[in-house]
């Protein structure tokens, strides 16, 4: 049997995404190594992690594309569920994140808004699937 584990994110400074995900989200940080090249955030069983570049570099030969170098979002989104969305949103605008679009009411009934974060990351706000 498989099980989904982690999902990591490769950013310029572990560290300070890891604080903006604190600041902006409410996420605390669960684990960060020594080294500062790889973090994990208090996000449930299943983990959100970023690490370093220069991580990724000794992983992958640096044969990917960097988020934050980026000119358009790459096509990937963290999602993030709250009953809060246009708070969150707000909140995380505050502290550096670029709007994408605007929390929007979807057919399905969900309110849903996108963010980029200053690590170039894509990140989806919405209200639980049966709000």
């Amino acid at each position: 049997m498989i099980k989904y584990g982690y999902t990591i994110v490769y950013v310029s400074d572990v560290k300070l995404t890891l604080k903006f995900y604190k600041e902006a989200f409410g996420l605390d940080c669960r684990f960060i190594h020594e080294s500062g090249d790889y973090g994990e955030l208090e996000t449930g069983s299943t983990v959100l992690a970023f690490a370093s570049h220069q991580l990724g570099k000794s992983n992958l030969s640096n044969a990917y594309v960097h988020a934050e170098e980026s000119k358009m979002p790459l096509g990937i989104e963290i999602g993030l569920v709250t009953e809060e969305v246009e708070k969150v949103h707000e909140s995380a605008i505050g502290k550096g994140a670029v709007e994408m679009r605007a929390p929007e009411k979807k057919p399905w009934g969900q309110l849903v808004s996108y963010l980029r974060c200053p690590s170039g990351v894509l990140v989806g706000l919405c209200t639980p699937i049966n709000a």
